[in-house]
Order: structure tokens, then C-alpha cells, then sequence
């Protein structure tokens, strides 16, 4: 057996142990008692499960939990990690929802098909995550979307208005105000496509950055478990990948463009809408929050003590604002069931 095969071996058994949730009562007192670590931790209905499906020749990996005639949420995640980031929300909303997150190709433990031989672009992302979804048989859903999950699913909720009931946004942007001055390289490289800003921002792969991520802006960084930026980077550092993140990286100067269409699709539809943002994200700023209320009636702000990754700071406070808001939102006749 190669060197090759048993690292990915022990890459797919490090993700499956950095996957078992915390169990309910965590996100909701902050407390798990004895008995649940030692027994079952949850109802069927809670436990996670870990699937996969095909979208247009690529093997798309999901989480899913809850019942399947529950309301939907669809979790989208953001750069650099996978579904790996709701591990814990996950079963803080499966009670009562029917929990999906998927992972991008590229990401997490989906297909990453050659450059070559497919695109990785935001367009080909929300095309496969609006297949997987038509796919397992969801016609109406809430979306959270965090990081890169916002163009992944602006793009989906814009085409497909009727279909979302909600709208949970954490640190995703869709305004210009968001932009600071983190993106300054990744604008040169927009602008000029040259090999040399390419490589200037290649650094955004590196162990370093990804464990800025998680840290920068967290009052208190011994909240952050090291799991996080280490099961993202072994996944980074597969051959590869970090030219499929450039690559990502490049074509994110197309969803610019796009901010006005999904601007208009909030005013004219005006679906419910929860925003959740990291006050001290230096990636998305805190700037890009408080646009939402230009297009939005029934939108809910809330800024948190907390980074880019708020939900590994701020994740009980941030479950029982979600649970919460999707209480009053979604059918209660639903929801309640």
C-alpha cells in the first residue's frame, strides 16, 4: 500500500473523529452532563448523518439530520474549511428542522476533479448545491450562508425566490461596504490576472492564515479548539488544492458584479432574514452587516464579540438567535411537529 493511500487513510479517519457533535444540551445550557457522554447523546432524529450523492459527475458530500418532513435549512459553508464548521449546529437544529450542509467540490469530503477538467467557479458551486438540493427532494428551505456560502447562495436564492423561507447570514456579504482592506491583493490579482499576484496571495493556503482565521478577533481564543484550523489545512495541503483556491480566489471578482441583483431580489421579495456577523472579522467587516436593513423589512441584526468564525466562539448564543428566529419565521404547525 503507497505512502499516498494511507495518508489519505488516516486524513478520512481524523475527519470522522473531528466530526462527532456535541450533544444537544451544550448549545442550549453551554453544559452536557455525564450521562450524555456516556449514553446516547440524542435522539435518532439529532444524529448525523454523512452521505453522498452524484451532481453532474461530481461526488458532492452532505451532512443531513432531522426528520425528512421537517422544515429545511440548507448550511453553506465558507472558505477554508467544509460542513466541518456546523458539526455543532447541526444537532442544536435537528430537533426540529431537517438539517442539510453540504461540502463544495474541492472542500471537505466532496469530489475534487481536475482543474482541467472542471470549473471552479461560484456559478458551477451554487449549480451543484441547487442539484444536490432538487436532488434529496427539498422544495422550500432556509439558507445559512457564511464566507463563500453567500454567493453560493444568493445565487440560488435569486434564482429560486419561491423556494426559501429564511435567510441567516454570518459573516457573508453582499455590499460593497463589506470590502476592506484584507481584499486589496485579492483586487491586484483581479485586476491584472498575473501570475506574480496570484502567487502574492498564495500565502491565504497556509497553516498560518487558516489559524488566523480562526483566531484573530476572539476575545477569547481558548474557546477555539485546534481541530478546526488543523482538519482545514490537512485538507488544504492535498496535491492540488491550494491552486483550486486560487483559482476560487480569482473568480470571486465575479460576484461583485452581482451584489446589485441580489440587493434587488431582498427588496422585492423580502424574505426574513437573520444576521449574524463576527464584529471583529477583519475578512468581512463589520461594515457589511448593517446594509442588509437598507433592503430588508423584516431583518433581525445582531453583532457578536466575535471573529470570522463566530460560531466556534459564540455558537450557543448564536444556536438558541437562530432556533429563535426560525420559531417565529417558519410555520409553527411545521416546526412544532
Amino acid at each position: 500500500m503507497s505512502h499516498a493511500t494511507l495518508s489519505l487513510k488516516a486524513l478520512r479517519a481524523s475527519v470522522l473523529l473531528a466530526s462527532v457533535a456535541l450533544p444537544l444540551s451544550v448549545w442550549t445550557t453551554g453544559v452536557a452532563s455525564a450521562e450524555e457522554y456516556g449514553s446516547a447523546t440524542a435522539s435518532a432524529a439529532v444524529q448525523i448523518r454523512y452521505k453522498t450523492v452524484t451532481i453532474g459527475g461530481v461526488e458532492i458530500a452532505y451532512r443531513e439530520a432531522g426528520r425528512d418532513d421537517a422544515p429545511a435549512i440548507i448550511l453553506l459553508h465558507g472558505f477554508p474549511t467544509s460542513s466541518h464548521q456546523y458539526r455543532n449546529l447541526i444537532p442544536a437544529l435537528a430537533e426540529k428542522y431537517r438539517v442539510i450542509a453540504p461540502d463544495y467540490p474541492g472542500f471537505g469530503q466532496s469530489g475534487a476533479p481536475e482543474r482541467s477538467q472542471f470549473k471552479y467557479t461560484f456559478d458551477s458551486f451554487a449549480k451543484l448545491v441547487d442539484g444536490l438540493i432538487e436532488k434529496i427532494g427539498i422544495s422550500h428551505y432556509a439558507l445559512y450562508v457564511m464566507d463563500y456560502g453567500a454567493p453560493v447562495g444568493f445565487r440560488i436564492a435569486a434564482k429560486h425566490p419561491e423556494r426559501v423561507t429564511a435567510l441567516i447570514v454570518q459573516n457573508g456579504n453582499a455590499y460593497n461596504e463589506g470590502l476592506q482592506k484584507f481584499w486589496e491583493p485579492i483586487q491586484k490579482y483581479w485586476a491584472s490576472g498575473k501570475d506574480e499576484d496570484r502567487e502574492a496571495i498564495r500565502w491565504l493556503t497556509s497553516l498560518k492564515a487558516t489559524k488566523w482565521q480562526y483566531t484573530h478577533g476572539v476575545p477569547d481564543v481558548t474557546l477555539v479548539s485546534p481541530d478546526t484550523w488543523t482538519h482545514d489545512q490537512a485538507l488544504l495541503d492535498r496535491a492540488g488544492n491550494q491552486e483550486i483556491q486560487l483559482d476560487l480566489f480569482y473568480d470571486y471578482r465575479t460576484n461583485i458584479p452581482l451584489y446589485p441583483e441580489w440587493q434587488a431580489y431582498f427588496r422585492k421579495h423580502q424574505p426574513a432574514t437573520l444576521v449574524l456577523w463576527g464584529k471583529n472579522d477583519q475578512i468581512f467587516v463589520a461594515d457589511g452587516a448593517a446594509p442588509y436593513k437598507r433592503d430588508l423589512k423584516d431583518v433581525e441584526l445582531h453583532l457578536l464579540d466575535a471573529g470570522h468564525f463566530a460560531l466556534e466562539t459564540n455558537g450557543p448564543e448564536m444556536a438558541a438567535l437562530i432556533r429563535d428566529f426560525l420559531g417565529r419565521k417558519l410555520p409553527a404547525s411545521k416546526a412544532e411537529k
